[in-house]
């Protein structure tokens, strides 16, 4: 009697294990795509453990899973990764993390399968071979804080409809061949104005007026050819925290600009800003500063953190003096 309910309970332990597998194996179409990836890259050592034999939530390299289905991928440093993004990727509509980086042969563009992916929240191609325009389409995944599309080869303008973002908190395009000026809709982000790195590109022209009423927290536009003022991105009422304007052509009068307490990295140098330096610069807790190669003139403020900075910070000016520098 005892044998038979043994058998019996094993036929029911099986029949449920049939019925209802382990809520941690991964969902068998999403499977199915990450295989797809894996071939559109040419199978690369580094998805090795990307078996269709094996639970893609418990271990395969990369891959994170919730509830059963795939919200995160990386895929990172693979020299053998040798392909394009393929349309695939929309398919993976669960995702929340998409973070692709130091893929040296990782070539072409963003598909437009990526707007299904409608939960994203982090979205990075970085240090990669991808190139073409940054697509208009971006603008569509409404939950991404996070766009890092750094390091590659995007030509063309920015597209402005990134400024329809709600929820966007960092936008890095730094290191890329983008050309034109920054976007008018900049001036009017839809959600609060987000940290925003576009420097090492090609973009020149000026800045647009409209971006003076945007309170960024970072700007980082170092080693393009800006011109014209830039004094929008200054204001006693904005809490910028770093600015970097290194490395353009920009040509305005320091001494008429009004800084935000919060300041804490300015960075100036290699422009054609004038004028003196104002004393409001004595009352910032800065970490970084630089205002060499300019044609910047007068006394240097004497208080503050300015005389903890090197000679090199203020060197190459039209006539500026005192400590650090010689004194007037």
């Amino acid at each position: 009697m005892r044998m038979k309910l043994l058998n019996l309970s094993l036929f029911f332990f099986f029949l449920i294990f049939i019925l209802f597998p382990c809520s941690k194996s991964c969902n068998s179409n999403d499977k199915t795509t990450l295989l797809k990836i894996k071939k559109s890259l040419n199978n690369p050592q580094i998805l090795n453990s990307w078996d269709p034999q094996t639970n893609c939530c418990t271990n395969w390299t990369g891959v994170v899973c919730t509830h059963r289905r795939i919200t995160g991928l990386t895929v990172s440093a693979g020299d053998d990764v040798v392909g394009q993004i393929t349309e695939e990727i929309g398919d993976l509509t669960d995702l929340v993390i998409l973070d692709w980086s130091s893929l040296s042969r990782l070539r072409g563009t963003i598909p437009r399968s990526i707007t299904k992916l409608k939960n994203l929240v982090y979205l990075r191609f970085r240090i990669t071979e991808l190139s073409g325009p940054v697509p208009e389409y971006i603008s569509e995944l409404q939950n991404v804080t996070f766009l890092d599309l750094s390091f590659n080869r995007f030509n063309g303008s920015i597209p402005g409809s990134i400024s329809q973002m709600p929820k966007l908190e960092t936008i890095q395009l730094s290191h890329n061949k983008l050309t034109g000026s920054i976007p008018e809709s900049f001036g009017s982000f839809v959600g609060k104005a987000p940290n925003l790195y576009l420097g090492n590109n090609h973009l020149s022209g000026e800045i647009p007026k409209s971006l003076s009423k945007t309170d960024f927290n970072t700007v980082s536009l170092s080693g393009n050819n800006f011109s014209g003022d830039a004094s929008m991105f200054f204001g006693h009422n904005k809490t910028t925290l770093r600015l970097d304007l290194s490395r353009n052509n920009f040509h305005f009068d320091l001494s008429k600009v009004k800084l935000a307490k919060s300041l804490v990295s300015l960075d100036l140098s290699h422009n054609r800003v004038f004028g003196e330096l104002p004393l409001e610069l004595t009352k910032l807790q800065l970490t970084h500063f630089n205002l060499s190669f300019n044609s910047l003139c007068g006394s240097i403020p004497q208080g503050g953190l300015l005389q903890k900075f090197e000679v090199y910070e203020f060197s190459n000016n039209l006539c500026l003096c005192g400590a650090p520098l010689k004194r007037c």
